[in-house]
């Protein structure tokens, strides 16, 4: 992420075209990556430090809920914890309006039981998650939670933060559009360090030291960056899977390669089940359905049949509705993860149908580690804490990038001065069997990615529009002089 370390000189308008020498590929092709990562730097970096200091937030906002939360969350210790049964029907008696959708057993010892409810209570497309002690069936208080995650009020609103600006599908727009450039700027920023001339290896590693520069600044962008270009790539890469047009695109590939994340049957008929998304991070809060009629076995019995099956730990527990029957799966998601699930007839509570984790597809399993380290929780806190690391390297970069741009300016007497980009032209001075190529590999990418296809093909226009303008003043500068 590395802006070259060039005289302050004012370039020409336009740069003369020249013809690279044997093995000076890289030489031809260094000013208009500078060029691409000095535009994409300047104008994207507002929009991936909203998504930076968003993201370093909702990193944080996990151990966050559990001091803001503990009154819900934990509880003392008890002996014997009563069946799921008598814990569904003390949330029940709390909220009669609401209808119960899930149930989410209490996992470990201290821990409430989160009996989630479709209610008049909290808005659409979320839950009320009602919290009940698993040792005294006490209601501890309730919450709305959003999707399978179970995001609380907290971490749902710096979600919707970082996702939309909490400006629904327009605000999307601003997070596709940072995760569309982020490994754009990383990698060509990785290239140009990388690709720049030094004394010591150690000067590719590290910060140089010595007294504040432009120098010394540079060099803290590249190290930095060159730590954090891997980790940057991947959030962009996850980042896209929720976007509304790259995802779009991402999902169709993942089907057509059978990479499709697939669901368990709950159907009581024997039909499939429709297939996942894969996005269940972002996903949508339970939906009402009409209870079913006939014999139930209750909770109890089908978690029973659940673990007899294999299904253990950490659970989620779907109650049947018309039509279906229970469906319990695990969701510990931390690595290795435990998402084996099952689908139990609430008639007998025999298991109708089974899902092992370790028959999903390859690309599906790389989708939900990539979606689940995307939202921190795939190594727990250790995940967490390194998006709030990487986070907080994105907002330095940006800072240390402003910097350069400031101290790069021709005239410093001038307070409205600013540095200035590589000159025009740039892409004369690469090779037409590499130039056609890239050209061919920058469209697919920009139809693929189309977030990043037109904001590049704008910033294409406005530099041809200033180049001209630029030429027919020069132009009228001369004839003036005549």
């Amino acid at each position: 992420m590395a802006i070259d370390d060039r005289t302050t000189a004012e370039p020409p308008v336009e740069a003369a075209p020249t013809t690279p020498g044997p093995g000076s590929t890289w030489g031809a092709l260094r000013p208009l990556v500078l060029r691409v990562h000095f535009y994409a730097g300047l104008l994207i970096a507002p929009l991936l430090l909203v998504a930076a200091i968003s993201g370093l937030l909702y990193a944080l906002s996990f151990q966050a809920e559990k001091v803001l939360y503990r009154h819900e969350l934990q509880v003392p210790a008890g002996d014997r914890v009563l069946p799921l049964s008598e814990q569904v029907d003390a949330a029940r008696a709390a909220h009669p309006d609401g209808t119960v959708t899930a149930v989410w057993p209490s996992s470990e010892d201290g821990a409430t039981t989160r009996v989630l409810m479709s209610s008049p209570e909290v808005e659409e497309g979320e839950s009320l998650a009602v919290f009940v002690d698993p040792y005294t069936a006490e209601v501890r208080g309730d919450l709305p939670s959003y999707g399978s995650s179970g995001a609380l009020p907290l971490r749902t609103w710096l979600d919707e933060l970082h996702r939309d600006l909490h400006l629904g599908d327009l605000g999307r727009n601003y997070s596709e559009m940072a995760a569309s450039w982020l490994w754009v700027v990383a990698l060509g920023g990785l290239a140009l360090w990388i690709g720049r001339k030094r004394t010591t290896r150690r000067e590719l590693f590290l910060p140089a030291r010595g007294p504040r520069s432009r120098r010394r600044t540079l060099s803290w962008h590249g190290a930095v960056g060159l730590w954090a270009a891997v980790g940057l790539v991947l959030l962009s890469a996850t980042g896209l899977t929720w976007s509304r047009y790259a995802g779009e695109h991402i999902d169709a590939v993942r089907a057509q390669l059978g990479g499709a994340t697939p669901t368990v049957s709950a159907t009581l008929d024997g039909a499939a089940a429709d297939g996942g998304t894969g996005h269940e991070g972002h996903g949508t809060a339970h939906h009402t359905s009409p209870a079913p009629k006939g014999p139930d076995v209750g909770i109890d019995k089908a978690v029973e049949a659940a673990r007899t099956a294999g299904v253990t730990g950490k659970i989620a527990v779907t109650l049947p509705a018309e039509g279906n029957g229970y469906v319990v799966k695990e969701t510990d998601t931390q690595f290795p993860v435990h998402l084996d699930s099952v689908a139990v007839d609430p008639a007998d509570g025999t298991v109708i149908d089974e899902l092992r984790f370790a028959d999903h597809p390859v690309l599906a399993k790389l989708t939900r580690f990539g979606i689940d380290a995307h939202m921190g929780v795939l190594f727990g806190l250790a995940n967490q804490l390194l998006l709030a690391a990487l986070m907080v390297a994105v907002i330095l970069l940006i800072v240390w990038g402003y910097r350069m741009w400031w101290l790069r300016r021709p005239t410093k007497d001038r307070r409205l001065s600013a540095g200035r980009p590589m000159p025009r032209g740039a892409w004369r001075k690469v090779p037409v069997t590499l130039l056609l190529p890239l050209a061919a590999a920058t469209a697919l990418v920009g139809w693929f990615v189309p977030m990043l296809g037109i904001s590049l093909l704008a910033f294409l226009v406005v530099d041809i529009a200033l180049g001209l303008l630029a030429r027919a003043r020069a132009r009228a500068r001369t004839r003036s002089a005549a």
